[in-house]
């Protein structure tokens, strides 16, 4: 018995941390990793416990860190890419602004984004990225999924439900897209 207790023991301690209630707290950076093997600090997010594991969350990007660019008759915050460019698309609609260590979508639509190509006109917001928030031993890494924003051009019919459930995203194959995950640790 003492030999299966050490077996299990040792199983899980090869096992990413899971995030725990305190974890939401506090100001944590968010970071682009890049295909070109750039960490690009993006801003902050900062947690503040509500009770019963939820957080609210506030997110103060970098502006200094992007480049302003006109496309499509709007105006983005964008990190130049020698591949591609990238955008942040705040979400646009009012949300509870909360998460739990179970749920960390209305943060994931906070850090939407869109990609071109530097020679492209214009802007195609079929070119959704939406990064998919996990726990690992740091924080939390997203990954890339492929979404469409013309799916919230207009208000959703319920405001407290996220509108990009995972039947409205796409992963992305690795080395895709420049940016190849977030971080927030």
């Amino acid at each position: 018995m003492r030999f299966q207790v050490c077996l299990f023991a040792a199983f899980l301690a090869g096992w990413p941390a899971v995030v725990s209630a305190a974890e939401l707290d506090g100001t944590k950076t968010i970071f682009a990793n890049t295909r070109d093997k750039q960490r690009i600090p993006l801003g902050t997010v900062r947690f503040s416990p509500r009770g019963g594991g939820v957080s609210s969350f506030e997110i103060s990007m970098d502006h200094a860190r992007f480049a302003d660019y006109f496309l499509s008759m709007k105006e983005f915050k964008c990190l130049d890419g020698k591949v591609e460019i990238v955008c942040h698309v705040p979400y646009p609609y009012s949300n509870p602004r909360t998460v739990s260590a179970k749920d960390m979508s209305w943060l994931e639509h906070d850090l939407l984004f869109l990609f071109k190509r530097p020679g492209e006109f214009g802007a195609s917001m079929r070119n959704g990225l939406y990064f998919r928030l996990e726990p690992d031993e740091r924080g939390w890494v997203g990954s890339p999924q492929a979404i469409d924003l013309n799916y919230i051009s207009a208000p959703p019919d319920a405001a407290d439900v996220a509108p990009y459930d995972p039947a409205t995203r796409d992963d992305v194959a690795p080395g895709e897209r420049w940016i190849e995950s977030l971080l927030i640790e």
